[in-house]
């Protein structure tokens, strides 16, 4: 299968600081002043998809009951800190992309988290696809389950990778509030669609196992100081044998062969239900994105992924994955999942182990 060319990058049709304000301005919103920020943000229509149990609001008075006034009377001093964020056009459409941390005092409970008294980091990755300066769709994979770890409740096995605070890149330039020079763009995103075709091309059946990730085409495109930031559940890990051993391969050996083996007839209803795939594929100078809502489609066929037997399930991943680019490699890649609503298609529903363990 040839490489998949990359998308033409265009230069995006909306005011990078105008939006990068705005949504400052939306997490340090009161109650009295919380509609006309979303109203000044987004369509009157807008679509806002978020990690379970938030998953869908319509509309800017939907958008506000679900996502943000139960989040800001359990944060009163919320505040947004980007580590990214970045912008491009895919397939005539146009995004922002951002990561980062909400940073607020837990004051109250928020989705039965119990609150804490004490400052906290909401974890996120998101997408807002704009339309003549206004968000038309939000997709915001919140890391709720982070947020329970520091609340003290940890209703997983140890992650085998850090559980640790995302920091934004190692180059310190993050904040892309400018235009950036289309060809390197170009080179960004293409880099990131080869690096993918290598993980689809890998046979897992062949069962070379650790040897066979460590040495397969993928070696070529990550820099040897990689950093790999996964979200709760899974955690960060460094260097290429980091992350085969604390995320790739546990999960290649729950999730074999996606894309090929059979899979694809495998969860062909799934997919014509969900269905998905990505959304967006950007770079942006040394940084690019991709994203789906769900953005993988897989059978749960080995276990001991996140702690789990085999179900033997089709399953649907939200998923987007931030990359920087240096030195001729990609260097970091930040991957907000949602953990949550993937372990509850596996029958694993981790508010119930929360509920369970505050009754105790």
């Amino acid at each position: 299968m040839p490489t998949p060319a990359p998308p033409p990058t265009l230069t995006p049709n909306f005011n990078r600081k105008q939006l990068f304000a705005a949504l400052r301005a939306l997490a340090e919103s009161s109650g009295a002043n919380l509609h006309a920020r979303l109203s000044d943000l987004y369509a009157d229509n807008a679509q806002w998809r978020g990690s379970h149990p938030l998953n869908t609001a319509n509309g800017i008075h939907e958008i506000a009951h679900t996502a943000w006034q139960p989040l800001l009377a359990a944060m009163p001093d919320l505040e947004r800190r980007d580590d990214l964020f970045v912008g491009g056009s895919y397939e005539g459409r146009d995004y922002i992309a951002a990561t980062g941390h909400f940073c607020g005092t837990f004051s109250a409970d928020w989705l039965g988290i119990p609150a804490t008294g004490r400052p906290v980091w909401l974890r996120y990755g998101e997408v807002h696809q704009i339309i003549d300066g206004q968000i038309v769709q939000s997709n915001c994979l919140w890391d709720i389950l982070d947020l329970m770890r520091q609340a003290g409740i940890w209703p997983l096995p140890p992650s085998l990778g850090a559980e640790v605070r995302w920091p934004g890149p190692q180059t310190a330039d993050g904040i892309v509030l400018h235009a950036t020079d289309p060809t390197q763009s170009a080179a960004s995103i293409a880099q990131t669609l080869a690096m993918h075709k290598t993980l689809g091309d890998y046979n897992d059946q062949n069962h070379e196992g650790r040897d066979g990730l460590l040495n397969m085409p993928q070696k070529q495109h990550w820099h040897p100081k990689m950093m790999w930031y996964g979200p709760a559940g899974i955690g960060t890990t460094r260097a290429l044998a980091g992350f085969v051993d604390h995320h790739q391969l546990p999960f290649r050996i729950a999730f074999p062969n996606r894309k090929g083996g059979g899979q694809w007839d495998d969860v062909a209803e799934a997919k014509k239900k969900h269905s998905g795939g990505h959304y967006i594929r950007i770079g942006d100078g040394p940084f690019s994105v991709t994203g789906g809502w769900p953005s993988v489609h897989a059978l749960h066929q080995g276990g001991g992924f996140l702690g789990t037997a085999p179900t033997g399930r089709a399953v649907t991943m939200r998923v987007m994955d931030f990359y920087a680019h240096h030195e001729g490699r990609i260097r970091e890649n930040w991957v907000p999942l949602d953990i949550i609503d993937l372990l509850l298609q596996m029958d694993v529903d981790l508010f119930d182990r929360m509920h369970h363990y505050l009754r105790r």
